[in-house]
């Protein structure tokens, strides 16, 4: 019978360290020489079963502590190596092996670090955004990404670019599309620039939305995407063809750090002219305000999905024709956050989107039904919200569609130019401050920094106030703090 051979050198190594043990007493104690043990733990030589039954009589090691598996600690660090800051510093795989496998203390220190370090970034950022909400300085920053800088810019700011606007309504002058949009688009793309445009199927383009192929001159669209997003992207296609001068100066007013992040940016500001040709603002403006902002009766109204016309809402800015200031939070079944944008640049500060009570969250077990919610922050700021979920990209038969869910909410002062003011109910009359209030539902910036006591949905101690460490008494949340 084949002797099975097992690699454990470090393992050895460990064993004799922790006995005190020369290689020579070792070597002499299983009956082999030194310079072969030497080999045995550098990985040059396997342990036979001679010697692992060798190593259990005359040092009590069980065999099972020479063939255990470092799979927890590779996947810990697995974790820690993936970070982007980290990401491009081992080659492969087999390095991690062979740190979980040489050094599994100090493997796991590494890892305790580093999850100590995400935790004090956490806190850092939380802290910081604390500060800034009381008007406070702070250079205290993570390391961020280029699509960090690229949001951070774009949330802080207005979400309406005048020179944008100006440029997408001389195009549809130029266009005269009519009612149909999408062939306009296409005869420009054809007349101005060669450019054909083919809808391709799942199995040709598995992995883009759009391409454009330089050399044949064509413009290729996924099927996976409905007819509406279809039409943005060709959209978004003509306007980097036609605005490429005036989105690059607002490229270069954003004053980015790097070309990834201008690159990220032109993406967005795509995007953006390509809602501005979709829904012009002068007519858009005029028609949310005569519809009193029914999302489905401008999506109706203008062709577009329900998810362009709610972000057209938070453009709509322009001196001497402005509309309700709406902001807008997009997030994913998993709570993550990565739309945001305002009228008046998202309302961080003031509003936040962290907190897990939001109508956001709900929309998920109510899926295409609008969700309308007045919501109260600590302070006594309230604010109209309006959630409801979207429909991602369409997937084969075995697929899972992506969902997410869209909030869009302003002051509730504006309420009475609103339609979906309606469906708020009226405060209990013991609890109305004046006739016309309405009963919100508390809420707060985010757990980290929000002080509410007894909130059955905290998810985590705000950084602001001591645990509560008295063994008598328990509160409601799973945090108690003082």
């Amino acid at each position: 019978m084949a002797e099975r051979k097992i690699f454990a050198g470090p393992r050895i190594r460990r064993i004799r360290n922790a006995k005190g043990l020369t290689q020579t007493a070792m070597a002499s104690g299983l009956g082999i020489s030194p310079s072969y043990l030497n080999l045995i733990e550098r990985n040059q030589r396997p342990l036979t079963v001679q010697l692992i039954l060798k190593l259990a009589s005359v040092y009590k090691v069980e065999p099972e502590e020479l063939q255990a598996e470092a799979g927890g600690s590779i996947a810990a660090l697995r974790e820690v190596f993936a970070d982007p800051l980290l990401s491009d510093e081992l080659p492969g795989e087999q390095e991690l092996v062979e740190i979980a496998e040489a050094a599994p203390n100090v493997s796991g220190a590494v890892v305790k670090l580093y999850r100590a370090y995400r935790e004090q970034a956490g806190r850092l950022s939380d802290l910081s955004e604390l500060l800034a909400r009381e008007g406070h300085a702070t250079a205290l920053s993570a390391t961020r990404l280029p699509i960090d800088e690229v949001h951070e810019v774009f949330e802080r700011r207005p979400n309406h670019f005048l020179r944008i606007e100006e440029e997408a309504e001389a195009f549809v002058t130029v266009l005269d599309a009519g009612d149909d949009l999408a062939g306009a688009l296409k005869d420009w793309l054809r007349r101005e620039h060669g450019i054909g445009v083919r809808v391709l199927p799942v199995a040709t383009m598995p992995n883009w939305r759009r391409r454009y192929d330089r050399h044949s001159q064509r413009l290729f669209i996924s099927e996976r995407l409905s007819p509406f997003d279809q039409l943005r992207e060709i959209a978004m296609e003509a306007c980097a063809m036609r605005m490429s001068v005036v989105i690059g100066a607002e490229i270069e007013a954003l004053k980015l750090s790097g070309d990834e992040a201008r690159r990220l940016a032109r993406f967005e500001l795509g995007r953006y002219a390509a809602h501005a040709v979709m829904m012009p603002y002068a007519a858009f403006q005029s028609a949310a305000a005569r519809a009193r902002y029914d999302i489905d009766v401008l999506k109706s109204r203008f062709g577009v999905s329900f998810e362009q016309a709610a972000n057209r809402l938070t453009m709509l800015q322009r001196p001497g024709a402005a509309g309700v200031p709406f902001f807008m939070l997009e997030v994913d079944n998993a709570g993550h956050r990565f739309r945001k944008a305002g009228a008046q640049g998202f309302p961080q500060s003031r509003f936040g989107g962290g907190c897990p009570k939001l109508p956001v969250h709900a929309a998920f077990e109510q899926p295409g039904r609008i969700l309308v919610e007045a919501v109260e922050m600590p302070d006594g700021a309230e604010f109209l919200t309006i959630a409801r979920t979207l429909e991602g990209p369409q997937g084969a038969f075995n697929e899972r569609p992506r969902r997410t869910a869209l909030l869009l909410g302003c002051d509730i002062g504006f309420r009475e130019e609103i339609v979906y003011a309606a469906a708020l109910p009226a405060a209990a009359p013991a609890s109305a401050g004046k006739p016309g209030d309405v009963a919100a539902t508390p809420v707060g910036p985010a757990c980290r920094l929000c002080e509410r006591t007894g909130c059955l949905a905290r998810a985590e101690p705000p950084v602001t106030r001591p645990l509560g460490l008295d063994e008598m008494v328990t509160g409601l949340s799973a945090f108690d703090f003082r």
